[in-house]
């Protein structure tokens, strides 16, 4: 027997309800915070991930699904499954030249991302990720507003004792000291210092400061490592950007807390990175991640472009989420007249009633103990019921039935 590849998952039945709630709530609550909706596609070429995300990540390094199409004869082509969507959406937003519509331009996106990593709970090699970006405004007020609308979201799920965990990496001036400062107390700490993290060290040290190793939590911890990490590099430009951010934030009464260690595992972002936390989790706390880039456009081609946003993972907050109940259909018909049971079905679809009848041509006790699993109200058609031209209604929850004498009485009652 064939059977799903190892990190992948089939969705459906019960389950499938949970995710279409999910899914809703995301629609909903993005669409009237002004986000539009953005389909971008699962390949893109290689190289817009290896310049975008950037090749000190894990995620180019280790885990893309790369792939080579066209052959030699044909000009061969590197394409790469997404494994994140924000550098898509920014390829998409540079080619079709909407930095020149008045800013801003706000999207949302839900869909399936792809990794090559060790499946866990709450984490696939393919996943689905609901994410905004937001672009063309420079202030902190933009990085407030998709902080907002993540918590918003999170709450319509039903979700509480969220933090959000607040960094600021400063401009790339910024960064550039900070980098040279990491690099300088590492230095004789490097032979420790796990292989991913060497690698790192050379390439963006910053990224050292997301490792999860063992090994190199214990340096960091040493006071004077620790001394450099949290000293405060900013320059008054990111000073007050990220103080206007928390004061909106205390306006808005969103709790937060300050992480010096939090710089996310992407090279793009600068100045704002957030993750907001669920205790629900254990150690994989974070359900939503993210930050300002306000880079990115121009190293992918665009214009200088500033922008936010976020994304969370759509298998974690399933974990988190009451499961919702498959919604039951409003008609079933009930009859041993198979064609007229199928043309009034038809009849109540046409009319956006969802309606089901029986295909096996059952008795009639059979099809009601069907129609009292799946359906809110049973259309009985009898004998009498075809003869004398009306409907039996019976309402599955009470079991009340009543006569109904006109198809338009019918679809009014549900």
């Amino acid at each position: 027997m064939i059977k799903a590849q190892r990190g992948t998952k089939d969705i459906f039945g019960e389950e499938i309800a949970t995710w279409q709630w999910i899914f809703e709530n995301a629609k909903n609550v993005f669409q009237n915070a002004g986000f539009n909706e953005i389909k971008t596609p699962i390949f893109e070429a290689t190289e817009l991930f290896n310049r975008g995300v950037g090749d000190s990540t894990d995620i180019v390094n280790k885990e893309m699904y790369t792939f080579s199409v066209g052959g030699a004869e044909k000009n061969e082509t590197s394409i790469t499954l997404r494994p994140e969507n924000t550098a898509g959406v920014v390829r998409s937003f540079i080619e079709h030249n909407l930095n020149r519509q008045s800013p801003p331009q706000k999207f949302w996106y839900f869909g399936p991302m792809f990794r090559y990593e060790r499946p866990q709970a709450g984490r696939q090699r393919q996943f689905h990720q609901a994410g905004v970006e937001l672009f063309g405004i420079k202030e902190p007020s933009a990085d407030a507003e998709v902080i907002s609308v993540a918590i918003n979201f999170l709450e319509s799920l039903g979700l509480k004792n969220l933090t959000v965990e607040l960094n600021t990496l400063g401009c790339p001036k910024c960064k550039n000291d900070y980098r040279e400062s990491i690099k300088k107390i590492l230095a004789p700490h490097l032979k420790d210092l796990c292989n991913d993290c060497k690698m790192r060290y050379e390439k963006n040290p910053l990224r050292i400061l997301d490792c999860k190793n063992e090994n190199c939590q214990k340096i960091f911890e040493k006071d004077e490592i620790k001394k450099v990490i949290l000293k405060d590099y900013i320059c008054d430009e990111c000073k007050e950007h990220f103080s206007e951010l928390k004061n909106y934030l205390d306006e808005l009464n969103i709790k937060y807390t300050i992480n010096k260690m939090l710089v996310r595992g992407l090279d793009y972002y600068n100045r704002t990175v957030f993750e907001i936390k669920s205790e629900s989790l254990g150690s994989q706390s974070a359900v939503c991640g993210g930050g300002r880039y306000d880079g990115l456009v121009e190293m992918l081609g665009g214009v200088p472009t500033p922008a936010v946003g976020f994304a969370m993972g759509v298998e974690r907050l399933y974990t988190l989420t009451e499961k919702v109940k498959p919604k039951k259909i409003d008609f079933f018909v009930v009859s041993n007249d198979t064609t007229k049971a199928m043309k009034l079905t038809q009849k109540l679809r046409y009319n956006n009633k969802s309606a089901e009848f029986d295909l096996q041509k059952r008795k009639f006790a059979k099809q009601l103990e069907k129609a009292s699993k799946i359906a809110n109200f049973a259309v009985i058609l009898g004998e009498d019921e075809i003869n004398k031209n009306y409907y039996s209604l019976k309402n599955l929850a009470t079991g009340e039935q009543n006569i109904i004498k006109t198809f338009e009485e019918l679809i009014n009652l549900s």
